[in-house]
């Protein structure tokens, strides 16, 4: 295991009822703020007029900017920064999921930078200083209401990339209300759960040695996420399910599980491509290529990780063939994904060929320096075979 930093400074409120903590947060470091949202559901399911009855109680005035898309858009940042300077704003409060909390992330960076905001995605290290930013979650998947990253797209580039600095664009708090959940659609929900299960493979699947108990805490993880997901779907008002999703969320990507052990991440760099030229759903995008991403690294050297897997994950018999065990393992996570969750198997199903594979690989391995130098080194060939196994 290497040396390591972690910083988890996120004051976290979980459980029912604790938007009424929120304002007492925001008010600490201002009383002008941007609330940035996606859609209307808010407004529908009452959280948009719970969470303004909180800031009217502490006098905090708020601007809006709405209809974020689910992956989220340069335009968006621009349009953001644009309110926060004309309003003289101070902080960032985003509701919603992933898109939304990612969005005002590279938001309260740009209102700190002089150029256009696209250049700190482009160079997180020109990320140096930010608004305050704070949270409510509405959907258990990014894990972005715990952490400094965020993904930012740029449809004319085609261009999907994540930026974000440790502390800068870490939110100062973040609500985790389970029930601001039920009214998320099974779809949602599904992929939701496989993007948390994605980012805890990228760390579990490592060839650095000695993190043992970072693999136990993601085992822990990803059979959190394979119990409760299927449930969350089908009785989508059922308070553990959400709860533990929502809380796996978090931890599957805050620094727990990766510090002194991760690489380069392999199936988010080929996902980010997809997302970039079909604006396919991340979650989705993921579920489809994971397995193909598992049986293609499989080999000698990574048999035993994909043996830890099928036993403490899936309970798998460990004096079978350790083979036996890694293909059956890969088998019933494609299976969760197509069957327990109701994810499309393959990209065909998404409308998407080969058209662009070579191009999208080769801006893949471009933003990782040439490879994707992860578990298992892929080149940009590596990258096109996996793509076209998961048509």
């Amino acid at each position: 295991m290497y040396n390591f930093n972690i910083h988890l400074n996120t004051n976290i409120h979980f459980g029912k009822g604790q938007i009424n903590k929120l304002g007492k947060d925001i008010i600490k470091y201002t009383d002008r703020l941007l609330l940035v949202y996606g859609g209307g559901s808010i407004k529908k399911n009452g959280i948009y007029h719970a969470i303004v009855a909180e800031l009217n109680k502490y006098g905090i005035h708020f601007e809006e900017l709405a209809g974020v898309d689910p992956n989220p858009r340069i335009e968006s940042v621009r349009e953001g920064i644009k309110l926060c300077r004309e309003n003289n704003l101070g902080g960032v409060l985003a509701v919603g999921g992933g898109s939304s909390i990612d969005c005002s992330k590279v938001i309260a960076a740009g209102v700190k930078y002089e150029g256009d905001p696209w250049d700190l995605v482009l160079d997180r290290k020109k990320v140096v200083d930010a608004l305050p930013i704070f949270t409510v979650l509405t959907l258990s998947a990014t894990g972005s209401e715990m952490n400094s990253g965020a993904v930012i797209s740029n449809m004319t580039t085609n261009q999907k990339l994540g930026t974000g600095m440790p502390g800068i664009t870490l939110p100062k708090a973040s609500v985790l209300d389970p029930e601001y959940t039920y009214t998320v659609p099974a779809k949602q929900t599904a992929a939701g759960t496989a993007d948390i299960i994605s980012h805890t493979f990228e760390n579990y699947f490592t060839n650095v040695e000695g993190g043992y108990l970072q693999a136990r805490f993601a085992e822990a993880i990803l059979k959190t996420c394979f119990h409760y997901g299927p449930i969350a779907c089908q009785e989508p008002d059922n308070y553990e399910a959400r709860a533990n999703l929502m809380w796996a969320s978090s931890w599957a990507i805050n620094g727990l599980i990766s510090g002194g052990t991760a690489n380069n991440w392999s199936v988010h760099p080929m996902e980010h491509e997809l997302s970039a030229y079909y604006d396919v759903t991340h979650g989705v995008g993921l579920a489809i290529l994971t397995p193909h991403w598992m049986r293609y690294v499989l080999n000698d050297a990574t048999l035993d990780n994909f043996v830890d897997y099928g036993v403490n994950v899936w309970g798998i018999d460990p004096s079978m063939d350790k083979y036996d065990i890694a293909n059956k393992a890969i088998d019933m996570t494609q299976d969760f994904f197509c069957k327990d969750l109701n994810i499309p198997a393959s990209l065909t199903e998404l409308g998407i060929n080969e058209e662009y594979f070579q191009v999208m690989a080769q801006h893949a391995a471009k933003v990782k320096g040439g490879s994707i130098q992860g578990f298992v080194n892929l080149e940009v060939e590596d990258i096109v075979n996996i793509y076209k196994a998961a048509l």
